[in-house]
């Protein structure tokens, strides 16, 4: 069976950046180490974090102070506020792409445009970016979501990191028609980019797919989505692959989210030579 697999290997340059930083500050650290929110979707990674000191919270009350990571999601700007002011020690892990996202946000918000965001309306990148900008957006997830935004004289956009290109491009396109001036900005991460654009390649070339990465990683399960047509399988380690899938399979494509750790993929890949 031909083994096949996407270039792309391991961390994107963003969750590399976070890992790095929660790995260096628990090494220095002489009092608690958390973050606010896992910091990367990847369970077995937090799983990891956790076992050398770094504890994910969802809530600053839940704890005393000590040293708080920012995810490289990003958080609403209230959130580093209150931290600070509860004397907690933060250190920014955000992703710059995302950085760039909330600072486009701000910038078309002082500059007098209705900001539009374009992403799932429940992910933390998302409410990072609206509560830099004091929730003053339009979220648009769906194309439901589309047809209730009001025309306006100037609207600006940006987009979720780890969106579908064609996806933005479909929102981009309806939203020509409710504003005499558009200005958008493609805040698409250049490595999910690619990663869609050999994942889609891949698909083609071969019999069935396997996504690795969380289940709660949007990325990774628009991956998922655009493997299809082909048989595709989304798994999160190597204990979840089943030989039965490659009955009669001659060719086998590996593709995995910008938060999959190298270990994991290298595991999944020894397995599918060995069956």
């Amino acid at each position: 069976m031909k083994i096949l697999h996407t270039p792309e290997h391991g961390f994107c340059f963003g969750v590399r950046r976070s890992i790095d930083i929660a790995n260096r500050v628990i090494k220095e650290a002489g009092v608690p180490v958390y973050t606010y929110g896992p910091i990367i979707h990847n369970p077995q990674v937090i799983d990891r974090l956790k076992a050398s000191g770094v504890i994910p919270i969802e809530s600053l009350d839940a704890v005393g102070a000590g040293k708080l990571i920012i995810r490289s999601h990003g958080v609403p700007l209230s959130v580093i506020t209150e931290a600070s002011e509860r004397g907690f020690s933060v250190i920014d892990a955000t992703c710059p792409f995302v950085k760039r996202a909330q600072e486009y946000a701000k910038k078309l918000l002082t500059e007098g445009y209705k900001v539009v965001i374009v992403g799932e309306s429940e992910h933390p990148e998302v409410q990072g970016i609206l509560g830099h900008i004091g929730n003053q957006a339009e979220i648009i997830s769906d194309l439901a979501a589309l047809a209730k935004v009001k025309k306006e004289n100037k609207i600006g956009v940006i987009v979720q990191t780890t969106l579908s290109v064609q996806r933005f491009k479909d929102a981009v396109a309806h939203l020509l028609m409710k504003a005499e001036e558009l200005r958008v900005y493609n805040t698409i991460c250049k490595d999910v980019i690619s990663r869609q654009k050999h994942t889609v390649e891949l698909a083609k070339k071969v019999d069935i797919m396997i996504v690795v990465g969380g289940r709660n990683s949007a990325n990774t399960r628009r991956l998922v989505e655009l493997a299809h047509p082909c048989p595709t399988y989304h798994i999160e380690t190597v204990d979840e692959i089943d030989t039965k899938w490659f009955s009669d399979k001659h060719s086998v494509g590996i593709t995995s989210g910008a938060s999959t750790p190298d270990w994991i993929i290298d595991e999944v890949i020894e397995k599918v030579t060995n069956i």
